[in-house]
C-alpha cells in the first residue's frame, strides 16, 4: 500500500502536521500550492473583501494550483490535509481533487483549525467525490506526535 500525504497550508500549521504524518505512516509528501500564494491579508477572515472570504463565498470557485503530481496513479492511500476555512475545506482542495482520478483510492482527510471542528467538511467531500473511499477524518490541533499519528492511522486500518 503506497501512501501520500498531500496538504495545503498557509501559515505552516498544516505543513507541520503533514510532515509528522509523513514520518508516522511512511508516506511521500506533496504540497498543494496555489498558483498565486496567499498573503496574510488574503486569509484575514474578518475582512469581508479578503481573497479567502470571496473564494469561500463561491463554492464553485477553483483557485489554480502550481504544478502537478505526475505519479498520482501509484498511490493507494492519500492523507489530505488542509486548514478549516468557514467550517469546510478551502476551495483549493476541490481544485486538487478534480485534478486527478481518485476512483477506488482511499482518502483520509485531516485538518487544522483555529477553533472549529470538521464541520460539514467530510460530508461535502464525500458527496462531491463519491468514487474515492473516504475514511473518517480528524482535526489535528495541538501538538500531535509521530506516535499519536501512527496510532490514528492504525485505528483507520491505513498504517
Amino acid at each position: 500500500m503506497k501512501k501520500l500525504v498531500a496538504y495545503f497550508s498557509c501559515t505552516g500549521m498544516t505543513r507541520r502536521v503533514a510532515e509528522l504524518l509523513t514520518q508516522a505512516v511512511d508516506a511521500d509528501i506533496y504540497e498543494i500550492r496555489p498558483r498565486e500564494p496567499y498573503t496574510a491579508a488574503d486569509i484575514d477572515w474578518t475582512d469581508k473583501t479578503s481573497r479567502s472570504t470571496v473564494e469561500m463565498k463561491n463554492p464553485d470557485f477553483r483557485p489554480p494550483i502550481q504544478g502537478r503530481l505526475e505519479n498520482m496513479d501509484e498511490y493507494d492511500v492519500v492523507f489530505l490535509g488542509f486548514p478549516i476555512w468557514w467550517y469546510v475545506a478551502p476551495t483549493i482542495i476541490n481544485t486538487f481533487l478534480e485534478s486527478y482520478d481518485f476512483s477506488g483510492k482511499t482518502i483520509v482527510p485531516f485538518a487544522t483549525s483555529g477553533g472549529s471542528g470538521m464541520g460539514e467538511t467530510e460530508r461535502l467531500l464525500r458527496e462531491a467525490y463519491p468514487n474515492a473511499v473516504w475514511k473518517k477524518g480528524k482535526v489535528l490541533n495541538g501538538k500531535p506526535t509521530v506516535g499519536s499519528l501512527k496510532t490514528w492511522a492504525e485505528e483507520l486500518g491505513v498504517r
